[in-house]
């Protein structure tokens, strides 16, 4: 999407999910910078905004998949989780 990206993970229960964020971010960050945008320096650039919203998905799963591989088109209509 233009202004946002979802994901659909699975973290260990023993993993933080803060840290997992910070390192995805941090790491597409970089190579975001360098491949895409072919800047080396990353001293005050900034490329994700600084907060994230996560939910725990049960048995909704497949649902919460098929919402996010079918964002684009659902949100040129109305872009609703549940029909």
């Amino acid at each position: 999407m233009l202004d946002h990206i979802h994901l659909c993970l699975n973290i260990p229960p023993k993993s933080s999910v803060s840290y997992i964020i910070g390192f995805i971010k941090g790491k597409s960050a970089v190579r975001i910078h360098r491949e895409l945008l072919q800047e080396r320096r990353m001293t005050g650039l900034h490329f994700w905004a600084a907060g994230y919203w996560v939910s725990t998905v049960g048995r909704d799963e497949a649902t919460v998949r098929r919402y996010i591989r079918e964002q684009e088109h659902g949100d040129q209509g109305q872009g609703q989780l549940f029909e």
